[in-house]
C-alpha cells in the first residue's frame, strides 16, 4: 500500500519498478523524490517519448532490439529503458551500456544482477574504443549519447554509422574543435563580413557550439538519414537540450553532403573534414 501511495502521488509509470528508482536514488528509501532526483525522472520520461516509438518500429522487424548507449553514467536512461519497455515488450533485447569510469560500470553491473536484468551489459569503454571492440556486435539497432562532451557525441555519430544503426539519438553536450579551429582562422576569416557571427569569444564559443550541431545533422543526413532537431525539456533543466533523432531512411545524399562541404569550406573548418566524415557513396547517391 505505501508504495501504491508513493507511486499515484509521484506520477510513476504503471508497472515500473519502485525498488529499481530506490537503487538509482530517484526515490528515496521511503519513497520521496526530491526536486533534482524529480527533475531526472522528468528528463528521462520525456526521452522515453521519444525513444519508445523507435524501439517499437525495430520490434516489428525483430525481437532481439539492441540499444547501445554511449556515456552511460549511472546509466538512468539504460535502466529505465528496460524496466519500462524490454522486461515486458522486448525480453529477447539488449541494452549495452558503455563508459569510461570503471566505478559506474561496476555498480551498473552489480544493480542489473539484483534486478533480473539479464539484457543489460555494461562496458569500460570509451566511446571511440566502442567502434571497434568485439565485445560489442556488428550491428546495432538505436545509438544513444546524452551529453556525451566534446568529440565523443561525434564518436557515437561514427559509431552509429559503422554500426548501420536504424535510429540514432542525442544531446550533444560541448565541442570545442570547431570553436578552436574557428578561432585559429580568425584573421583571414574577418575579410568576409559573416565572420562577424564569430568575432568576439562569447559568440565563438557559442556559434561554434551551433555550427558543430548543423554540421552533425548534415553528416548524417550524407548517409541517408532522415534528421529531426527538438528541444528535450524546457530551459529551466539545461542550456544543453538539444536533442537529434536520426532515422535511416536510405535518402538522397548528395545534396547534404555537398552542403556539409561547403560550410566547412566556407568557414575556414576544412581541417575538420575527417571529424564531420561522409562515405564515398554519399556523392553518388
Amino acid at each position: 500500500m505505501p508504495e501504491k501511495h508513493a507511486t499515484e502521488k509521484h506520477d510513476i509509470r504503471p508497472g515500473q519498478s519502485v525498488e529499481l528508482l530506490k537503487e538509482l536514488h530517484i526515490l528515496t528509501r521511503d519513497g520521496k523524490l526530491n526536486q533534482d532526483s524529480r527533475r531526472k525522472l522528468k528528463q528521462v520520461y520525456h526521452l522515453f517519448n521519444f525513444i519508445e516509438p523507435l524501439l517499437k518500429d525495430v520490434l516489428t522487424q525483430h525481437p532481439a532490439v539492441s540499444l547501445v548507449d554511449h556515456g552511460a553514467g549511472k546509466s538512468y536512461l539504460g535502466f529505465i529503458l528496460y524496466d519500462l519497455f524490454f522486461k515486458e515488450h522486448a525480453p529477447a533485447g539488449h541494452i549495452y551500456g558503455i563508459e569510461t569510469r570503471e566505478a559506474l560500470v561496476t555498480h551498473s553491473q552489480e544493480l542489473a544482477a539484483r534486478c533480473g536484468f539479464k539484457g543489460m551489459e555494461f562496458l569500460n569503454l570509451s566511446v571511440a574504443d566502442s567502434i571497434t571492440s568485439k565485445a560489442l556486435p556488428d550491428q546495432i539497432d538505436i545509438v544513444t549519447a546524452l551529453h556525451a562532451c566534446n568529440t565523443a557525441t561525434d564518436d557515437a555519430i561514427r559509431f552509429a554509422l559503422e554500426k548501420r544503426a536504424k535510429h540514432i539519438v542525442l544531446v550533444p553536450c560541448c565541442q570545442a574543435e570547431v570553436a578552436a579551429e574557428l578561432r585559429k582562422n580568425k584573421q583571414q576569416a574577418l575579410k568576409n563580413p559573416l565572420a562577424e557571427l564569430w568575432r568576439h569569444p562569447i559568440h565563438t564559443r557559442e556559434f561554434g557550439s551551433q555550427i558543430t550541431n548543423v554540421l552533425r545533422c548534415l553528416q548524417l543526413e550524407a548517409h541517408g538519414y532522415q534528421v529531426t532537431v527538438t528541444e528535450l525539456v524546457g530551459w529551466e533543466h539545461s542550456m544543453k537540450n538539444e536533442l537529434i533523432v536520426a532515422s535511416y531512411k536510405n535518402l538522397p545524399r548528395r545534396k547534404p553532403a555537398e552542403r556539409l562541404h561547403a560550410v566547412l569550406d566556407e568557414l575556414g573548418l576544412a581541417a575538420l573534414q575527417q571529424r564531420f566524415y561522409t562515405a564515398p557513396s554519399s556523392i553518388d547517391a
